[in-house]
């Protein structure tokens, strides 16, 4: 009942304008269900029959937004930590491989279905405040997702614009040719994303070979001129009183160079599509787990002698100036190298590369985003149920994406900030997550292991919070934007009937099938706590005498026990139980009157007969009834039931009716 089902050949038979807007609405809608991880993205879950891939093909399909950062990550580290970009670069390496890959290990391990570490802190914390937790992780996730769709997306216009072979037209021409890759990457989801890991383990394979030929050539032309290390080492030295100020500075100023850890997030929402073993089950996928954590190991230490061998290479083969803004270095370091001393044609080959992964990034990343939001803000009734299709989405972020290239002007150095932040805080959210899951079992060591990388990630935060606002900034607006639209749309759908499915067991089914035989079903709304013979016998008088039930007409007693009312739907299963002589009916769920109104129209459709649900008015004031009603999922119960019958039912005939007394 909370779901929807579009059936793309359903069209309004009318003919004209009418028919066309059905069509679009159709085309837009296509794949809309419960079912929120089955988009045609990379990410999406398989079908059941679906046996996955091995893990070194998914590495690549995460690895187009891990691997795809060496086109930027150089030159923005030169740009941030100067001649220390090697020594700041082995500081990150060692937090990738002693902290970031450790962390996400355990990830995989608790959530191998692709959730990744916001639905840890979404079990850790209870009721309203894993909600909301929930929803300012997903505005930091929605920050790197959208970032690295529009960074990837500039760098890859820095790359066509600085080709020598590039025609003097575009010259400057960073932000529109940056609108249209992200228009580009918009139409490929529009239209069906499919073969992505194909795609991408070519793209993979045919990038780093070569950024091998390019970072090989870089080592021989240093070590055939070893006076260029001695220039570089005599720069250091000049620059800085001492070894120890080198690592103090190459400290203070690494976490500028944080977005070279952005691939674990994906890697860990990628996991569906890892093929595991034949003896996995959903409750324990042994195989699946252990090949993801091979994928997340093997991409963190190519990924680290990349990144070692990139930094050493271009802080010593170019000169520091070229990596300002404006620069012929500045956001393509390698490719740089790659038409210095590999000629016009392979550095031209190598834009071509570069170009094709940065912008494959930015569909992964999309990806990634098309996977959370489906997953979290419909199933908390926080989005339209639209928001379960591709299509409508895909149309959002790609606005959102136009409008933060704008804001930056398609600059790869403006929007590192805002990167860096919403990886961060991701990662920082899954190091809390695996401190708090070690330290429930008892784990002491791994819980002092994880709380140390936990209160690194911390510093890097804040050291880079500081350092660049920006990116506290955008996330800000997304967290607030997904805020006051998720409670809008909470308080918006309140009244919808909530319950996706509702079911008998054996005695209910047999209470209700001997109360249908003598008429309609009526049905006594009542308190849940334990009640006396006496207090069932006081409540059945009153209703009868106050609502004029006929006196020998079979009654029910329909009880709601409130489970979470931060849910927003579930499925409901009614109990029957006979105490004190009287029959009732049990059910939990998140809110009352949805319950109820739930219960009822099941019955009707049961008996066949519009069943009579009594009800007593409650006192209090009426505005305080509905903040309890919005909040907490009982208030003022007969009301809000009938406003949520009339909505799910338009004929009064066929409407179950609802009698205060």
């Amino acid at each position: 009942m909370t779901g929807a089902q579009v059936d793309p050949t359903e069209s309004a038979e009318s003919g004209g304008p009418e028919s066309a807007a059905e069509r679009c609405r159709a085309w837009l809608l296509e794949g809309l269900s419960e079912q929120s991880a089955r988009h045609p993205g990379p990410h999406a879950r398989p079908n059941p029959e679906h046996e996955g891939h091995r893990w070194w093909r998914v590495m690549c399909l995460t690895g187009v937004d891990y691997f795809s950062t060496l086109g930027y990550q150089p030159g923005i580290a030169a740009l941030a930590a100067g001649l220390l970009s090697p020594l700041a670069t082995v500081v990150l390496i060692g937090l990738t491989l002693l902290g970031a890959l450790p962390v996400y290990r355990r990830v995989a391990h608790e959530s191998p279905h692709g959730e990744g570490s916001i639905a840890m802190l979404e079990r850790l914390l209870p009721w309203w405040s894993g909600k909301i937790f929930v929803l300012v992780l997903l505005g930091f996730a929605a920050t790197d997702f959208m970032i690295t769709v529009t960074l990837s997306a500039a760098d890859a216009a820095a790359h066509v614009v600085e080709n020598p072979f590039a025609p003097g037209w575009m010259h400057g021409g960073n932000t529109w040719i940056t609108l249209v890759l992200v228009g580009a990457l918009g139409a490929v989801f529009l239209k069906g994303f499919r073969e992505a890991i194909g795609i991408a383990v070519v793209l993979v394979g045919l990038y780093l070979t070569l950024n091998v030929v390019v970072l090989a050539v870089s080592a021989w032309e240093v070590l055939s001129h070893p006076v260029k290390i001695g220039d570089w080492t005599d720069a250091m030295t000049a620059a800085h009183s001492s070894p120890l100020a080198m690592v103090g500075v190459a400290l203070f100023v690494f976490p500028k160079l944080a977005l070279g850890m952005s691939g674990f997030e994906t890697g860990v929402a990628v996991m569906p599509q890892v093929k595991g073993d034949p003896t996995d089950t959903w409750e324990k996928p042994t195989g699946r787990i252990r090949e993801t954590r091979k994928l997340l190991t093997t991409a963190a230490v190519i990924m680290s002698g990349f990144l070692l061998l990139s930094s050493l290479a271009t802080t010593i083969l170019i000169p520091q100036s070229a990596f300002k803004t404006g620069g012929p270095a500045n956001g393509r370091a390698l490719a740089y190298l790659a038409h210095e001393h590999l000629g016009q044609v392979f550095g031209t080959f190598y834009d071509v590369s570069t170009i094709a992964i940065l912008w494959f990034a930015g569909a992964s990343a999309l990806a990634g985003l098309l996977n959370l939001v489906p997953r979290y803000l419909p199933r908390y009734g926080m989005a339209p149920e639209w928001t379960r299709a591709v299509r409508p989405l895909v149309l959002v972020f790609m606005v959102t994406a136009v409008l933060i290239t704008l804001w930056f002007h398609a600059s790869v150095d403006a929007q590192s900030g805002a990167y860096a932040t919403g990886v961060l805080v991701l990662m920082l959210s899954a190091a809390f997550a695996s401190t708090v899951t070690v330290h429930k079992r008892g784990h002491r060591k791994a819980t002092l292991g994880f709380g140390t990388i936990t209160a690194v990630f911390a510093y890097t935060l804040v050291a880079n919070v500081i350092e660049r606002p920006d990116g506290i900034k955008i996330a800000g607006i997304f967290i607030v934007l997904i805020l006051a639209t998720s409670f809008g749309s909470r308080i918006h759908r309140a009244f919808e009937l909530r319950a996706a499915e509702v079911t008998f067991d054996d005695t209910a089914a047999r209470f209700i099938d001997e109360a249908a035989r003598s008429g309609p079903l009526r049905l006594i709304a009542n308190e849940p706590q334990e009640h006396s013979r006496r207090e069932y016998r006081a409540k059945e008088y009153s209703q009868r005498e106050e609502t004029h039930i006929p006196d020998r007409g079979p009654v029910l007693f329909l009880e709601v026990l409130l489970h979470d009312s931060s849910d927003f739907s579930a499925d409901i299963t009614v109990h029957g139980e006979e105490k004190y002589g009287v029959r009732r009916l049990r059910v939990v769920g998140p809110t009352v009157p949805n319950a109820i109104a739930a219960v009822l129209l099941s019955l009707r459709d049961r008996t066949g007969k519009v069943p009579h649900a009594y009800f007593t008015w409650t006192e209090g004031n009426p505005v305080s009834h509905l903040i309890r009603f919005l909040v907490f999922g009982d208030g003022e119960v007969a009301p809000v039931t009938r406003e949520v019958l009339r909505r799910a039912e338009p004929d009064p005939e066929r409407r179950p009716r609802v009698h205060v007394g």
